[in-house]
């Protein structure tokens, strides 16, 4: 049997209606490594808050082993990419998932070291697609 994280998709629908989520993420993001700042020192947080919303339940898909989100997975590994018009070192994701598991720590009130560890184990599958394109 597959294990496509539908918790997780639950989960981060908990997230997301404490308003506020993907904020808080970034704030804490910015703050978890001095090199991650300055890459969006040009950005349009809008445009990337709505990235990252999207990216998320991408990667939690991802992680399922959905093929549907393949082309979409491919397409933000370029983007990332060493070559990728907003590049991200792979030693930088372990700052990412760390933050992003804070953050839901925060936001979803059923949030414990369970389902904090399964996160973890998503994001990794996509973080390590990421690296491995770099």
């Amino acid at each position: 049997m597959t294990d496509t994280f539908n918790d997780l998709q639950r989960s981060y629908g908990r997230c997301l209606a404490g308003r506020g989520f993907i904020e808080r993420f970034y704030e804490i993001f910015m703050d978890s490594h001095p090199d991650v700042a300055p890459m969006f020192a040009n950005t349009d947080f809008r445009t990337q808050r709505l990235a990252l919303r999207r990216g998320i339940s991408v990667a939690i898909l991802h992680a399922g082993g959905s093929t549907i989100v393949g082309r979409t997975c491919t397409h933000m590994a370029a983007v990332h990419g060493r070559q990728g018009r907003a590049p991200v070192p792979p030693a930088l994701y372990p700052y990412w998932v760390d933050s992003m598991l804070a953050a839901i720590a925060e936001y979803d009130p059923e949030a414990d070291e369970a389902l904090l560890a399964r996160w973890r184990l998503a994001m990794s599958r996509v973080v390590d697609l990421f690296s491995r394109q770099y």
